[in-house]
């Protein structure tokens, strides 16, 4: 991890951003302490999630979409 001045990141910002962009993280100072940390992105996965991953492990019951009981609707509405 690399420690840097406020200073220093201003006047090499295209440098120190290159080396964020080969994964290494860097700390800004202020008056000896650190302020800020600049880190890499995580890379997103681009893996599509398979269709049915969960098939057959849960029912949906055939009441699913009734209209819910008077009193939970009126819990809702705090009456």
């Amino acid at each position: 991890m690399l420690t840097v001045t406020i200073d220093e990141i201003q006047q090499n910002l295209t440098s120190y951003l290159q080396q964020v962009a080969a994964r290494e993280s860097i700390i800004i100072m202020q008056a000896g302490k650190p302020i800020a940390e600049i880190k890499p992105v995580s890379p997103i996965s681009q893996q599509i999630r398979p269709y049915g991953l969960c098939a057959g492990e849960f029912i949906v019951p055939d009441d699913f979409d009734s209209p819910l009981p008077e009193e939970i609707l009126n819990s809702f509405e705090g009456k």
